[in-house]
């Protein structure tokens, strides 16, 4: 299995792959090949900037020789106007470079400002805002991490890193004892410790996770007074997580019902980039 650095590679290789192809034939013919020149990040949007990290890795990948001078970090609040970084260097190399960074940058600005928006939501209390797998295919590992630079908690990366079995797997498995059994003998002969979480749909369906022992038990589609006696029932045994349905009007109230998670599609799958620019400077 490739490593989360690889993955990114790889990733890199096919953004530059799509969009500069046999070369920016607009920058080859206007820009002298010794041309030198400076270029700035310049925030147009309030929020939280993520990817300052993931423009380091561009900019060295296509050129070693570009220097970054960073003068904001990821997680930090910006405004209009801010400044987060310089890079000098070749300006074909800056030319080729700037929209491969601008995406990745804006996506994950956008992630983590709305990560972090939610999460503000819970002050307070215990509960952490959880990402899904409703990701970009191929960004997953840059969209979860902006939800972390957020200030949220990644949920399990893929289908390999953790035991999630939700209500096709039980009904295909003739029952819930059934699926956590075979899921538990799984992770003994093949050697993996996985945590196992169980996808519940209702109050007899927490008794049955609860006799059988799971890891952590997620509400699929409770009201906030189904969560709140679920909460009851499970009593401090297993991690709770609520699930399905749940936006920001809501999300509070489902919050101060006593999960420990609250998991949220919307941070990746319908985000709006956060606005920002590379110019020359």
């Amino acid at each position: 299995m490739k490593t989360k650095d690889e993955l990114i590679d790889d990733l890199l290789t096919l953004a530059f792959a799509e969009d500069v192809g046999d070369g920016d034939h607009t920058t080859l013919s206007t820009i002298p090949a010794d041309a030198m020149g400076k270029q700035r990040l310049i925030v147009k949007e309030p929020g939280i900037i993520a990817g300052v990290e993931m423009a380091k890795k561009v900019f060295n990948k296509f050129d070693p020789e570009l220097e970054m001078t960073i003068f904001i970090n990821d997680g930090a609040e910006v405004k209009p106007g801010d400044i987060a970084f310089e890079v000098e260097g070749k300006v074909r190399s800056l030319l080729q470079t700037e929209r491969v960074m601008l995406n990745i940058m804006q996506r994950m600005s956008g992630i983590a400002t709305v990560t972090a928006k939610y999460q503000k939501l819970l002050d307070g209390l215990k509960t952490k805002v959880l990402d899904t797998r409703k990701t970009t295919p191929g960004l997953r590992m840059l969209e979860k991490e902006a939800v972390r630079i957020g200030g949220g908690c990644n949920h399990r990366i893929g289908l390999f890193d953790m035991i999630l079995i939700k209500d096709n797997h039980v009904d295909f498995a003739g029952g819930i004892k059934e699926a956590v059994e075979s899921a538990k003998k799984y992770c003994k002969e093949t050697g993996r410790n996985l945590k196992i979480e169980l996808e519940v749909r209702n109050e007899d369906e927490i008794k049955q996770a609860l006799e059988v022992g799971v890891d952590r038990i997620m509400l699929d589609n409770f009201t906030p007074e189904r969560t709140r006696e679920a909460v009851k029932m499970i009593n401090g045994a297993v991690e709770i997580e609520s699930s399905g349905g749940i936006t920001i009007d809501t999300l509070r109230a489902y919050g101060e019902c006593g999960v420990d998670f609250i998991s949220v599609g919307a941070l990746t799958h319908s985000v709006k980039g956060l606005d920002m620019s590379f110019k020359a400077c």
